[in-house]
């Protein structure tokens, strides 16, 4: 073989490494856009089963408790749509933006649930369905430990600090969901006013949530493999 064939060769072979090279990163931009779709997509089906299961039990019972977690239920559930659309859009900076949606999100929910629990100290009212109330608890738990496990392992995965950030937020929500169980235990025992202490409780852990929320989001960029190391 000539020098100039060898080398006409070695030229050849370089052009197809580097169209592979450069199809595989469009490859991974594919995969990880359609990962994050799909993991935001169950995530918020789950969510928005949760809270609609969670809603016909506060129609029956009135419990503020419950009412602050489902309020952040649903708020939880809607903050997956700016995700999945930045997601979609495979755009690291919507992605950003979508982070500091939910962090917002989040303090608006701590709002509401703090307004509703005031207004039910000022005006106290007597609890019933209390085993209907302890079971949406119960589900309110479950929907929100699946939420997480799905956000939590697509975010590592992905290295995506928004949804790392929400699959945080809904594993907590679901420790919060345990707080409505214990708010039916102590009413059903005779303690009226522990329900709006409850869900004074509850709005304390959100506000929680919202702080560490943001540094996650404000501190970490996404693709940023450090974000796995964090968690």
């Amino acid at each position: 073989m000539t020098r100039h064939a060898h080398a006409a060769k070695s030229h050849y072979w370089q052009e197809r490494h580097d169209e592979g090279h450069s199809h595989g990163l469009f490859d991974r931009s594919i995969v990880r856009s359609r990962a994050g779709v799909a993991a935001v997509g169950k995530s918020l089906a789950v969510l928005c089963l949760t809270a609609s299961a969670q809603v016909a039990v506060f129609a029956l019972s009135g419990s503020v408790a419950l009412l602050a977690d489902l309020i952040h239920n649903f708020g939880d559930a809607l903050t997956a749509l700016p995700l999945g659309v930045a997601f979609f859009l495979r755009s690291y900076r919507g992605e950003k933006l979508a982070g500091l949606a939910v962090v917002l999100a989040i303090f608006v929910s701590a709002c509401v649930a703090l307004y509703e629990t005031i207004m039910r100290f000022i005006e106290p009212q007597h609890l019933t369905h209390l085993w209907a109330l302890a079971g949406a608890g119960a589900v309110g738990f479950i929907g929100n430990e699946v939420a997480a496990q799905v956000r939590l392992r697509a975010g590592q995965r992905l290295s995506s600090p928004a949804l790392v950030a929400d699959g945080n937020h809904a594993r907590i929500d679901g420790f919060v969901s345990l707080g409505v169980v214990g708010s039916a235990a102590f009413v059903a025992l005779g303690a009226e006013l522990a329900d709006p202490i409850i869900g004074l409780v509850i709005t304390i852990v959100i506000l929680k949530i919202t702080w560490d929320s943001w540094r996650t989001v404000s501190t970490t960029e996404p693709g940023d493999l450090r974000v796995s190391a964090r968690r």
